[in-house]
């Protein structure tokens, strides 16, 4: 299990993570999303041990991580630009991943490299982002690491090795056990992989659940109303979120009780109603707007 508590990090005068706290359970995948600048990476540093915590705890079932290297050797960290030497190649890296691990298997690292078109020989350097990313992963997991700390691993993936990389990370959390963390603007990605979704925002967490009951928390329809007037009773009664007219339907989304909302909607007798799914893009979004993020700056570089 991985426990933060209270944790603080500063960098001169700017606050990168204010008193986080949260847990990841054993077994359980975590996706990490947030605005520009949230934090996520430097969570996920001071998670590998990189980075030192200016206040607060970081725990490995129970253990610190900063200068422990009894929990280090249990924990795998694929940043977002995996640093690899210029002679190094994956039959060279898998050598010193053995020494270096003791948790190394000969046979997870054969089976995982059947996964992938890599070649044992090429060096790693003159691979592409991508290949870069699954070799790191075929590495790290080879290791049978406790903890997979992953910084967005679907990046630069086509659309076939990003199905096979969840696939791979699911069943490897099914049979070992592990606690996962992956810090990703991929929601989609997230979205089919996680227990849980975190969101960050100005270096605190204003969200933290199962990515279901971060969905039902909000409720999306489409409406017909024979008097459109009622819209303003409608904004009176709810929280309306996002209202969007085209024709004579109405697109709202409410923050509330959704069987509250959807029998008052229903007191209204419209000539249509129809509920509609989130994606976990919307309800990341939708929490943004709340907290006063400029959705136009959402996808980019994170720190």
């Amino acid at each position: 299990m991985i426990e933060l508590k209270q944790l603080t990090k500063t960098f001169e005068a700017t606050t990168a993570l204010n008193h986080i706290s949260l847990c990841v359970k054993e077994g359980s995948i975590v996706g990490l999303v947030g605005s520009n600048g949230a934090g996520k990476s430097t969570l996920l540093r001071i998670l590998a041990g990189i980075y030192a915590a200016d206040a607060g705890q970081v725990l490995f079932d129970g253990a610190p991580v900063f200068e422990n290297s009894a929990v280090k050797s249990n924990l795998i960290f694929i940043s977002d630009t995996p640093y690899f030497s210029s002679g190094a190649t994956l039959r060279s890296l898998a050598h010193q991943y053995k020494a270096l691990y003791p948790g190394w298997q000969d046979s997870s690292f054969a089976q995982l490299k059947s996964f992938f078109p890599l070649s044992e020989s090429m060096r790693i350097a003159q691979m592409s982002k991508g290949m870069q990313r699954q070799a790191a992963l075929i590495l790290g997991l080879s290791t049978n690491p406790k903890y997979i700390l992953l910084d967005e691993i679907f990046d630069g993936l086509d659309p076939v090795v990003r199905e096979v990389v969840k696939k791979i990370l699911i069943s490897f959390v099914s049979d070992c056990g592990a606690s996962v963390i992956i810090a990703s603007h991929n929601l989609r990605e997230l979205e089919d992989v996680c227990d849980n979704i975190c969101l960050l925002h100005s270096g605190g967490i204003i969200a933290d659940s199962d990515v279901e009951n971060l969905k039902l928390n909000l409720t999306k329809v489409h409406l017909i109303l024979d008097d459109p007037t009622l819209i303003g009773a409608i904004e009176q009664n709810l929280q309306v979120l996002k209202m969007n007219q085209k024709g004579k339907i109405y697109e709202l989304t409410f923050r509330g009780n959704r069987d509250e909302i959807l029998a008052y909607l229903r007191s209204l007798n419209p000539v249509f109603m129809e509920l509609l799914s989130l994606s976990l893009e919307e309800v990341f979004i939708n929490e943004m707007e709340v907290n006063g993020y400029e959705i136009g700056e959402i996808f980019g570089e994170d720190r």
